[in-house]
């Protein structure tokens, strides 16, 4: 009976002592995962940072403190109104890129990282826009990013953080101040448009006149060609005419006879209403006329032809 009990008391001593040992070995041994960081603390007070990988510890005298996220971290911090130059209230919704650097001055330099880094944003924004007026607010969004971003990494340095990027998510003025905006939005727009619309019909008018202008000059200077055309042609035909009539030596009677037929052809077209009989026609009638006396009396002269009878009517 005494060797029963003495064997369930060694068990169970066994069993504390297996057990004792695995909270040791869980206390002892830690896995650090990837990108994040631990800081150790022997008997109350900082003894080393641990890095990603397997770690021993000795149990009961180092304490592990929860594990810092060393990756780049987004904060959108919630609305706050900050008053412009020109005495406007307007809410700026602020979003803050950081990332852990340090992780021991991330622990012992600062109780609670995030929410200074809010606060600071917080008071940084309003002085930053406090010397801006509403209009300089909203076209400068790059220039308020760079000033915070500044103030912000220059600060939060010894907290053992690095501010990376700072952006304005939203700019809302008052509601009557962006009634004001859109309207004056609208009317600038309306100006444009009748600028453009203004220029557009200038420029068209421009370019017609032009276009017209450059017509008129082509077809003046067609004009002035066909006639040039025109008149070389005569000249050359009349040059020809003239030349194969002192080439064949016309008589007076032929001459008279070619001027004869040519007058009824001045009379032609339904738009001649008066015909002139030009002056020459005596001339040319009494020509003929001495002609054919001369064919009467039997006149020639040394190559056959008929020698008209002298005119003894002038003097």
């Amino acid at each position: 009976m005494f060797t029963d009990s003495g064997a369930i008391g060694l068990t169970i001593v066994l069993i504390v002592l297996i057990v004792f040992v695995l909270i040791i070995l869980v206390k002892s041994v830690r896995i650090i995962p990837q990108a994040r960081a631990g800081v150790v603390e022997r008997l109350g007070k900082y003894q080393r940072t641990l890095l990603p990988g397997l770690t021993i510890l000795i149990p009961f005298v180092d304490r592990l403190l929860p594990l810092l996220d060393l990756r780049e971290q987004v904060v959108s911090f919630p609305p706050q109104p900050v008053i412009t130059e020109d005495n406007l209230v307007v809410s700026i919704d602020t979003v803050v890129y950081f990332q852990v650097t340090d992780a021991r001055a991330a622990t012992y330099e600062i109780a609670n990282y995030i929410q200074a880094v809010e606060q600071l944003t917080t008071t940084t924004l309003r002085n930053v826009v406090g010397g801006l007026n509403l209009e300089e607010a909203l076209t400068s969004r790059d220039q308020i990013n760079g000033q915070l971003r500044g103030v912000l990494d220059d600060a939060t340095g010894r907290w053992g953080i690095r501010v990376s990027r700072v952006e304005l998510k939203a700019i809302d003025p008052p509601h009557s101040i962006q009634d004001s905006m859109e309207k004056q939005m609208r009317a600038e727009r309306d100006r444009r448009a009748a600028i453009l619309t203004a220029e557009g019909t200038k420029q068209s008018q421009i370019l017609t006149a032009e276009g017209q202008r450059q017509a008129a000059i082509l077809a003046a200077e067609g004009d002035a060609k066909a006639a040039i055309l025109r008149a070389d042609g005569e000249s050359q035909a009349i040059q020809k005419v003239f030349d194969a009539i002192h080439k064949g030596n016309p008589t007076q009677k032929l001459l008279a006879y070619q001027y004869l037929q040519t007058l009824p052809k001045l009379a032609q077209g339904n738009s001649n209403k008066l015909w002139i009989i030009p002056s020459e026609v005596g001339e040319a009638l009494k020509g003929i006329g001495n002609v054919l006396g001369a064919q009467d009396r039997g006149d020639t002269d040394d190559s056959g032809y008929p020698v008209p009878a002298e005119d003894n009517s002038r003097p």
